[in-house]
């Protein structure tokens, strides 16, 4: 029997696995040390643990264990990333370039930054939500110091070709920052082969805790110097990049979600991909209904799409939770669906199936969706 209401937003946060969960857990009964106090072997356990969590996402991402920095999550790591390669480079350039589908935690870092002297450029994608790599090389200045693209976009799912456009940007001596938060888990991440310099991580997209999260810093930085300096100060923690006291249960949360995409990730994703084109199949012959994004270039989980005349409350679908932007920009119209040039009167869906989805609850969401679509369309004809 069905469990009311099915939860299809998981590209806004995903439950936490039960195995997380149980990882996490001995961190806050008895092994509670703080894993900077090394003198006891509370802090021992503690250290041994973080490193430990600190080798599992290193694995997930083929990156070596000293290039990942801890953080609050994605939007702290942007934001590290971000000032801190511009401020880092700040005698090099001041010119900065990222794209208009960008998530709010790289937009609004880079407005803020061009209200202190940096000058900002932002590309808007083609129709289907790829970056033109032409458009992007052009866009590329001798003053440019760093470039932020996201992997994975979280409202559409398309994957961007961050490996052609780290080869430009390495060309060119610019750094290349990649927000990869709905990426971990839904692809292979290879930062051994990959030209990126910086690359922002999450443990709760990938069924891990929230409030975590991790920074890729490349050891050996395509451009003279730091590639960033610290944002956050007051120990030092991280090598200097992010100070403040870890919080070893939720790294040991991280550290295991990320060891068990790596591990299942090749019998998850097509299996997910499978339900959401089930799902798409059961919509797609809706009179009035189109997909947003590129299909093929893009993400098994997450499904996007814009249903034209009917003007309909997802708050009002009882027994199906998905949204229609980002978690983020909550009650606001999606700058990314406006950067596509869609019919912004149309009523948007974003569908995200997630681990813990059945065929079943796809068969029911697809059918409920139908008939809420019909329901509204007589509504409004009346």
């Amino acid at each position: 029997m069905l469990k009311l209401p099915i939860y299809l937003d998981n590209a806004a946060t995903t439950p936490v696995d039960p195995r997380v969960l149980d990882a996490m857990l001995p961190y806050l009964k008895g092994e509670f040390g703080n894993p900077a106090s090394g003198s006891h072997v509370f802090g021992q356990t503690a250290a041994r643990a973080v490193a430990r969590a600190r080798e599992q996402v290193a694995a997930l991402v083929n990156a070596d264990v000293t290039e990942i920095a801890w953080t609050s999550g994605a939007t702290e790591s942007n934001n590290l990333a971000i000032k801190g390669a511009a401020y880092a480079n700040i005698k090099r350039g001041k010119h900065l370039l990222t794209v208009a589908t960008e998530h709010k935690a790289v937009l609004d870092t880079v407005q803020w930054l061009k209200t202190q002297g940096f000058e900002i450029t932002v590309l808007n994608p083609e129709s289907n939500g790829l970056i033109s790599l032409s458009k992007f090389t052009e866009a590329i200045r001798d003053d440019t110091v760093l470039a932020s693209v996201m992997l994975v976009n979280n409202e559409i799912g398309v994957i961007q070709d961050v490996a052609a456009l780290g080869k430009v940007c390495h060309e060119r001596g610019v750094l290349l920052h990649v927000d990869a938060a709905q990426a971990t888990g839904k692809l292979t991440i290879d930062l051994a082969t990959l030209p990126v310099n910086l690359m922002s991580l999450t443990a709760h997209k990938t069924y891990g805790p929230k409030g975590i999260g991790a920074l890729y810093v490349r050891r050996a930085p395509d451009v003279p110097g730091a590639p960033i300096i610290g944002q956050m100060h007051g120990g030092g923690h991280e090598r200097g990049l992010r100070s403040g006291t870890l919080a070893t249960h939720q790294i040991a949360g991280m550290g295991e979600c990320f060891r068990i995409a790596q591990a299942e990730m090749s019998i998850e994703i097509p299996r997910i991909r499978a339900q959401r084109d089930r799902l798409w199949r059961a919509l797609c012959d809706i009179n009035g209904v189109q997909l947003n994004g590129d299909l093929e270039a893009r993400v098994a989980n997450i499904l996007n799409i814009g249903v034209s005349d009917c003007d309909m409350q997802l708050s009002q679908l009882t027994e199906v939770s998905i949204s229609s932007a980002s978690a983020c920009t909550a009650g606001q119209a999606s700058h990314v669906i406006a950067a596509l040039g869609v019919d912004a009167a149309a009523t948007m869906m974003r569908i995200t199936v997630g681990r813990f989805n059945t065929n079943a609850e796809i068969d029911f969401a697809a059918q409920y969706l139908r008939e809420k679509i019909t329901g509204c369309r007589t509504r409004m004809a009346a």
